[in-house]
């Protein structure tokens, strides 16, 4: 061989022809260079997975939290309708005379009124308890205000109910507003 087809030849040492080593360091600063920018947006892409994989683990549980709650919740406006009848058999019992409180229709009324009152507390429905209590906005009515200990409720004229923890029908109250002197 002559020179000629020697120089003209690929080298891959440093060395030897002037430059070529100065080639070599430059591609392997470039691929360095490559692998931090690949590597950080590996990085960022898993950064990304994981956030929307949180994101997806959150939405199942809201979504599930809500099923439930909608189950919970699904028969309150049957409830609501029910709580007039409930309403109404409660002061047809307590207006009995005395006369009438023997015959056994009136008993049976009596287990009905128990038997829905029992049914509709199974579901979930609890009374407010609201007389001689302190007068709270979320669960009482005020209506009327009358003689008595201020900010107490001293007469209650409509009971309300919860559908466990929620105020299905808040309590009609009257609420005391002090002593006249």
């Amino acid at each position: 061989m002559d020179e000629k087809d020697i120089s003209s030849e690929p080298r891959f040492q440093s060395g030897g022809v002037e430059g070529e080593g100065d080639v070599v360091v430059e591609d392997v600063e470039s691929l360095k260079k490559a692998l931090t920018e690949e590597k950080a947006r590996a990085e960022d892409y898993l950064a990304n997975w994981q956030r929307a994989q949180a994101d997806f683990i959150n939405f199942k549980r809201r979504t599930e939290q809500e099923r439930n709650e909608m189950a919970r919740f699904a028969n309150a406006t049957l409830l609501v309708n029910l709580l007039p009848v409930l309403d109404d058999l409660e002061r047809a019992l307590e207006n009995v005379s005395a006369k009438l409180a023997g015959f056994t229709w009136v008993d049976g009324i009596a287990l009905i009124y128990r038997k829905l009152q029992t049914t509709l507390e199974r579901h979930g429905l609890t009374e407010i308890k609201a007389l001689g209590e302190t007068f709270d906005p979320n669960l009482h009515e005020a209506v009327l205000y009358g003689d008595g200990d201020e900010g107490r409720v001293i007469e209650e004229l409509q009971k309300g109910y919860r559908l466990h923890d929620r105020v299905l029908r808040p309590t009609l109250v009257k609420v005391g507003k002090g002593k006249e002197d």
